[in-house]
């Protein structure tokens, strides 16, 4: 497998993004206590000729805020690589680090907010300011035929992205654990699944039944 990763411009205008000034003081202060930390906004990871887009929230705090690079290095990218693993998708069951070796094949990973929020809770503005980098990012998916939702926020944010070129209304696709909604064009699936935060997965909210369920609902609309 090789290793791919967003195009050099369009990751270079995700990093330099400074659009949503509580984020950008939050990451400065985190760059001040942890020098060794990546610390700026997050792009997106994976085949470019993927036919499967998985899009999260954001990066996690000591997660892809610590390593560049989606659910790695944190509980969420222990169940994400896994499955992927699992599925063929990746030469890894397991992300530490950013530069681990990882390859994806035929899956894109991405979140809906580039920079970590507090509390993991970026606000409405802050995931609007987002969208143009969302939807460059869908722009070069050209391939992608199916897209796994992870939580709500995700959801949200892919919808209104696609409402930005398509006539679609959110209302129509309400989000659920493990529902498929049609979509009028590419991608033409969106799949919903639980975030497998560690809040979902140690409370039992999203179980490993329920998480390789949707996974593999998506994987068979792909095909």
């Amino acid at each position: 497998m090789k290793i791919y990763h967003s195009s050099f411009l369009l990751k270079q205008r995700i990093v330099s993004c400074t659009e949503c000034q509580r984020l950008v003081e939050y990451l400065e202060g985190h760059r001040k206590s942890n020098p060794d930390w990546w610390c700026r906004p997050v792009p997106g990871f994976g085949d470019p000729g993927a036919r499967l887009l998985i899009l999260g929230l954001a990066p996690g705090l000591k997660g892809a805020n610590r390593t560049g690079r989606p659910f790695t290095g944190d509980s969420a990218g222990i169940w994400l690589y896994r499955i992927l693993y699992e599925k063929g998708l990746s030469n890894r069951p397991d992300s530490e680090r950013s530069r681990d070796g990882l390859g994806l094949s035929n899956v894109y990973i991405a979140n809906a907010v580039k920079c970590v929020p507090p509390g993991n809770k970026p606000s409405g503005p802050e995931v609007s300011n987002c969208r143009p980098h969302l939807e460059a990012e869908l722009k070069k998916l050209s391939k992608a035929r199916v897209v796994l939702c992870l939580g709500k926020v995700s959801h949200d944010a892919y919808l209104a992205a696609r409402q930005s070129r398509e006539s679609l209304r959110r209302a129509d696709f309400p989000f659920g654990h493990g529902v498929v909604h049609q979509l009028p064009s590419k991608p033409v699936y969106l799949v919903d699944s639980y975030h497998p935060s560690r809040l979902n997965t140690n409370t039992g909210r999203l179980t490993w039944e329920m998480w390789d369920e949707a996974l593999s609902k998506a994987l068979e609309l792909v095909e």
